[in-house]
């Protein structure tokens, strides 16, 4: 639904789906991944399988290389990635690996985040899920 936010519940999966012209949030319980569930790969590939190029990715501070792979495959599928730079990052683990693996388009500061996103979606360059 436009206008809200949707964070995964603890030791499950989110995943981005579609029935017809709309896009759903599916709650699962699949194996962890990257040691992590929920994690961000099985979000970010859903979204690059399901919306492509009409998806905003955005990886911001954490440890590990979580979300890296997911945030390339929707870069892949012609999303527009973002991610938070080093200068504003508490841990720049996530972001740093998603950007050496070529999976961000756009490196911003934690300041710059919300402005970047809205401006893609207000273009119409991505999708409002």
């Amino acid at each position: 639904m436009p206008g809200h936010a949707y964070i995964a519940p603890g030791d499950r999966h989110m995943e981005l789906a579609r029935s017809g012209a709309n896009y759903q949030i599916k709650i699962h319980d699949g194996p962890a991944v990257n040691r992590h569930r929920p994690s961000v790969d099985v979000l970010f590939h859903s979204v690059a399988k399901q919306a492509g190029r009409n998806a905003v990715g955005v990886i911001l501070t954490g440890m590990g290389n979580d979300g890296a792979a997911g945030m390339l495959a929707m870069r892949q599928a012609g999303a527009w990635t973002l991610a938070q730079n080093e200068a504003s990052c508490v841990v720049f683990g996530m972001p740093r690996e998603a950007i050496n693996m070529g999976g961000v388009c756009e490196v911003v500061d934690l300041s710059q985040v919300s402005q970047q996103m809205l401006a893609k979606i207000s273009a119409g360059q991505a999708i409002r899920i």
